[in-house]
């Protein structure tokens, strides 16, 4: 079974390498190879996160709507048909050797941590795509993660329309976006039993932008996770689907402050005597400052309750759970998108009647730029709950 699975890896990869040009396969990632700028245009300090320009090109479908790509697609006389040139295709490549995971002591070479091959771009004036291929996260393949294809400005109403896998927290803030090892650990915490939380999933998005600086975000999904197909090609595991809406208001040029909203039900079945029904609702506040890319503050609270939750040590049923915290992260570029260096800081906050789910922690994190697209880093985070411990990483993050 590894002996297939390393031979498809491998193939995979000669494929790739065959298909990508020579000259673009050491190049930086497929936008800015597709309009020939720099990942500063869109990423700062340092890629993954962006900043407002790279924001608005996201939304734009992953186009520069006032620029015309150079002999982007192939004419074939055929104005009804998008043909690339060459398939914009990018790679993540990111290693770390950690110190002292859960107060053990050890030391580990984790390199490659993750391995990412990411497509993306405009099939038309109204239509794009995006997918990322984890061909490598913590030693197995993941497989698809990111995947949807987008149209935008829907029968003239502004509105843009997202259909497939993406993170329900995308409208919040995006975990992939974020430089620390360490997640935004609110986002995926979920009682016993329970597949709803705020990471991956699958469903419909709606995005509408109005001139005051409002934004009105709104998904409508599964809140299964990314669970494999059941019988009849059924990615749901109940009859339910979930709403959430998400609410921004800018404030001058440098805040903005949001709102949202998650409801939802599902049957849980795994492990019990018999299936129940629980009801799921998560609300909160967040804000954002961004001062001229050398302050970023975010901070994110929620609240969460789950209407029945079976725990299987005490073997009951429990009504009415809650669960809240947030988390508060600070970036600091001194020269902004200009800066060869950054520091960040997190702070992890999670409260439940569920002790398990309990967790606190605070990290710090520096990166270093060699390259634009390749920044050494170093991170460092104190867990506070449960047994207390500090662990630390070094190591790199590369997109090319």
């Amino acid at each position: 079974m590894k002996v297939s699975a390393l031979s498809r890896i491998a193939l995979l990869i000669i494929t790739i390498v065959l298909v990508i040009p020579p000259d673009q396969a050491n190049a930086i990632p497929a936008f800015a190879r597709k309009y020939q700028i720099s990942c500063q245009v869109c990423h700062s300090p340092a890629m993954p996160r962006l900043k407002a320009f790279g924001d608005e090109f996201a939304g734009d479908g992953f186009r520069m709507t006032e620029y015309e790509s150079p002999r982007y697609f192939i004419n074939t006389g055929d104005d009804r048909l998008s043909l690339f040139r060459e398939v914009p295709v990018a790679f993540r490549v990111d290693g770390f050797a950690s110190v002292n995971y859960a107060d053990e002591g050890t030391v580990d070479f984790g390199a490659p941590f993750v391995v990412k091959i990411l497509s993306g771009g405009e099939l038309s004036d109204k239509l794009s795509y995006y997918f990322y291929f984890l061909l490598n996260e913590r030693g197995h393949i993941a497989g698809l993660e990111d995947a949807f294809l987008m149209y935008r400005d829907l029968f003239g109403s502004g509105i843009n329309i997202y259909m497939g896998q993406f993170q329900a927290s995308d409208p919040l803030f995006k975990g992939e976006l974020r430089f620390t090892l360490e997640p935004y650990k609110i986002y995926g915490v979920a009682p016993s039993g329970s597949s709803v939380d705020l990471k991956y999933d699958r469903g419909i998005m709606f995005d509408r932008g109005f001139s005051t600086g409002t934004t009105i975000i709104a998904e409508i999904v599964n809140g299964s996770g990314l669970s494999e197909a059941s019988e009849g090609w059924i990615f749901d595991k109940d009859k339910y689907k979930n709403l959430m809406v998400k609410l921004t208001q800018d404030i001058g040029d440098f805040m903005s402050i949001g709102f949202f909203g998650y409801t939802g039900k599902e049957v849980i079945q795994e492990d019990l005597p018999a299936p129940f029904t629980s009801e799921v609702m998560m609300y909160g506040p967040d804000l954002a400052i961004d001062i001229d890319e050398k302050l970023m503050i975010n901070l994110q609270y929620l609240w969460r309750t789950d209407s029945r939750v079976y725990t299987s040590s005490a073997e009951a049923t429990l009504t009415d759970i809650s669960t809240r915290g947030g988390f508060a992260e600070i970036i600091y570029a001194p020269k902004g998108d200009m800066s060869k260096w950054y520091l960040t800081g997190l702070v992890n906050y999670v409260n439940s009647d569920i002790d398990v789910l309990d967790y606190s922690s605070a990290t710090i994190h520096a990166g270093y730029l060699l390259r634009r697209n390749v920044r050494l880093v170093a991170e460092g985070t104190r867990v506070f709950s449960g047994t207390a411990y500090t662990k630390a990483s070094v190591g790199f993050v590369s997109g090319f």
